[in-house]
């Protein structure tokens, strides 16, 4: 299955003619998999074990595991090739069970075409005609699962489960009838020991879904409306976005510093300031060009106005965006660090625009020392966020004393340590020992 979740309706047609046959087709023609996302396939012809599925809110997390449940019980391509008689759905309590697996507005009764199954609440399990049973089972008892022994299960919102690791695991000793068992997990995604687990295991299939995807099946205006609130927000990155964020316990910063720090309507300004910090080559492979800019309040904080950083940018590319950048914000100057190029990054900006006045800036200490000061500056309070900046705040969330984790340079921060240092000089200098004689 292609990556792309957004086929035009001839393309989804040939995919599933491709993979199911004309015949399975003709014979799945009024079932869901016609009007689903490619997002929502599984990838054919590998059905993995476990197939994780992580998205934000209304995302269509919950439709596709009810519909998974229903195909297997049916034996429905392309999810499976046969029958599946045994399952186990476990949530965070029995009331999110009932009230949203089973019976909610994309739950399996809900959903369900060919057969309604009859749910016996005081068995705690769903009944098909066809002899299938799904059993009910809550994330809040995870020895309940002892004794039990399933083909297939649904896991929902396991990053919100109360004793995650214990019913996974539990869960697994279970999965143990039938010719290849197997899992699906919807979840939003959150930091918890058991994503990471699962995220980290290769054996797990992992599909990603956002919100936005899915706005045709949702009501009119809500996805404009949480955008609007909440954006780029670390709430909206993780319940709209689908992603999963979360602190370095050695960075500098973190997302709750930023977060206190995000002021979208500053006050004036006395003075603008433009920050480059220019890759050493232009290549696919080079690192980005970090143009950040930022501005002095009448209080004396800084406020970070823009990120306007450049990936594999010719010196002209960079140079241009820079000055554009200088005179969109009326800035007073440039300030470029020139380690890497020397005056060619001065002179480039000048072919530009000469009239731009620019200052270099030498880099004499590390960028964990350079930055630290600034990171000061923020617990202190002293430095607003004008906007929602995703890319750098990642940078700054992720920067240690051996950089960042995946090992590129920081340059989105760098140029945001340079713009500051330059707004306010005497609080985001190193402090200094002096010999008192």
């Amino acid at each position: 299955m292609p990556a792309s979740s957004n086929w035009p309706v001839n393309s989804q047609l040939k995919w599933l003619r491709t993979n199911l046959g004309f015949r399975g087709a003709r014979l799945t023609k009024a079932e869901w998999v016609h009007e689903a996302r490619l997002a929502q396939y599984p990838l054919l012809p590998l059905q993995p074990a476990i197939w994780l599925v992580t998205g934000g809110r209304g995302a269509g997390k919950t439709r596709l595991g009810a519909e998974w449940v229903n195909a297997l019980v049916h034996g429905l391509s392309p999810f499976t090739r046969r029958r599946y008689g045994r399952f186990a759905l476990v949530g965070e309590t029995l009331a999110d069970v009932r009230h949203v697996m089973i019976e909610g507005p994309s739950g399996i009764a809900t959903i369900s075409r060919r057969e309604r199954p009859r749910f016996e609440a005081s068995r705690r399990r769903l009944v098909w005609e066809s002899g299938a049973v799904a059993y009910m089972f809550s994330s809040e008892d995870p020895e309940s699962l002892r004794g039990h022994q399933f083909e297939a299960a649904w896991c929902d919102e396991a990053a919100k489960w109360r004793h995650a690791d214990a019913c996974f695991d539990m869960l697994q000793f279970g999965l143990r009838l039938g010719e290849a068992p197997r899992q699906i997990v919807t979840t939003t995604p959150r930091p918890t020991k058991l994503m990471k687990r699962l995220l980290a295991d290769p054996s797990v299939l992992v599909t990603r879904m956002r919100t936005e995807e899915n706005r045709a099946n949702l009501a009119a205006g809500f996805f404009e409306a949480v955008q609007r609130r909440y954006g780029a927000t670390l709430l909206g990155r993780q319940e709209l976005g689908g992603e999963m964020i979360e602190d370095r316990e050695d960075a500098l910063w973190s997302r709750q510093m930023i977060e206190d720090a995000v002021d979208t309507a500053p006050g004036s300004l006395r003075r603008i300031v433009v920050a480059v910090d220019p890759p050493a080559g232009s290549s696919r492979t080079s690192d980005a060009c970090g143009i950040v800019a930022a501005g002095l309040d009448e209080e004396g904080r800084a406020v970070v106005l823009a990120d306007a950083t450049l990936r594999s940018a010719k010196p002209q590319a960079w140079a241009e965006r820079a000055v554009a950048l200088f005179h969109g914000l009326e800035a007073d100057c440039l300030v470029v660090e020139v380690n890497q190029g020397g005056e060619m990054a001065s002179a480039v900006i000048r072919t530009v625009d000469a009239s731009v006045p620019v200052k270099p800036v030498r880099a004499r200490r590390g960028k964990w020392l350079r930055a630290e000061p600034v990171a000061a500056l923020y617990q202190q309070g002293r430095v607003r966020h004008a906007g929602r900046f995703p890319e750098l705040e990642d940078e700054m969330c992720d920067f240690g004393p051996d950089g960042l984790s995946v090992g590129h340079s920081p340059d989105r921060l760098d140029a945001l340590v340079w713009a500051i240092t330059e707004l306010m000089p005497d609080r985001a200098a190193n402090p200094r020992i002096r010999d008192i004689r």
